[in-house]
């Protein structure tokens, strides 16, 4: 991993940093048959560059500071349902649980027939790159090249197959709400407010808290627990085990929605 990209994502993600500092002596926080390992990196760079390719999945532009790409990407399905500056997002048509059309995105309103990136998991991320570089994403010229290899250490080293933590049918989390509450408590409602409905994301009338959100997509909610959320100061919890990150979730899913 290049240094200069450990540089460039240092202050997007300090107290990922401390934390993994923090916990790096703990048994079992990496979590290494989850996330995949890494010869060239520290415990510490690895978890950074998965943070980074993580928040650039979710979406590139907001995590670069860019503005939003005007119009809809050009190899965007016909089958789409969706337009405009979200058909930019590696997660619009690979899915918030990686696996895309043989995933959550396989029927409804985020369909395209587009294949997930579950088959990619320990990949080359020089060819993961040049995927990103292609004729069909165009990525070459709208992300940098030390942000296309952060996007591409997520994608062979950070992601996870959701359907272990997360019942499909029901959206039920597989966590322990009570470790949840304990870890929620004390780190995410320092923003989210004790009862999750200190931010909200749509209107008063129609309000949309971190309960609404984990309950509805829990798949994206555990994704953001996982690596944060791009263009603000949340703070990823990669340094603690994967299944904190579920009991983080299976707890905001008792919080109230509305």
């Amino acid at each position: 991993m290049k240094k200069h990209l450990l540089k460039r994502s240092v202050f997007s993600v300090l107290p990922c940093i401390a934390a993994a500092v923090a916990l790096s002596s703990v048994p079992g926080t990496l979590q290494a048959q989850e996330i995949g390992a890494h010869d060239e990196l520290s415990a510490a760079q690895h978890l950074l560059a998965v943070d980074r390719g993580g928040v650039l999945y979710d979406s590139w532009y907001a995590a670069l500071g860019k503005e939003a790409p005007k119009g809809t990407h050009p190899a965007y399905p016909k089958a789409g349902k969706q337009k405009g500056a979200t058909t930019w997002r590696c997660k619009e048509c690979h899915g918030w649980d990686y696996k895309g059309a043989s995933g959550v995105y396989g029927k409804g309103g985020r369909y395209t027939g587009i294949t997930g990136i579950r088959n990619m998991t320990y990949g080359s991320e020089t060819t993961i790159v040049a995927i990103l570089k292609d004729k069909t994403h165009g990525f070459g010229k709208q992300i940098p090249d030390e942000d296309l290899t952060a996007l591409a250490h997520f994608v062979a080293h950070g992601q996870i197959d959701l359907d272990i933590y997360i019942d499909r049918p029901t959206k039920k989390a597989k966590g322990d709400p009570a470790r949840g509450e304990r870890i929620y408590q004390t780190t995410c409602a320092r923003c989210h407010g004790s009862d999750g409905k200190q931010i909200n994301f749509r209107t008063p009338e129609n309000p949309e808290y971190i309960g609404t959100v984990a309950s509805e997509n829990p798949w994206e909610t555990l994704h953001k627990i996982r690596m944060g959320q791009p263009g603000v100061p949340m703070i990823s919890m990669l340094a603690f085990d994967v299944q904190d990150h579920v009991n983080i979730l299976a707890y905001a899913q008792t919080l109230p929605q509305k």
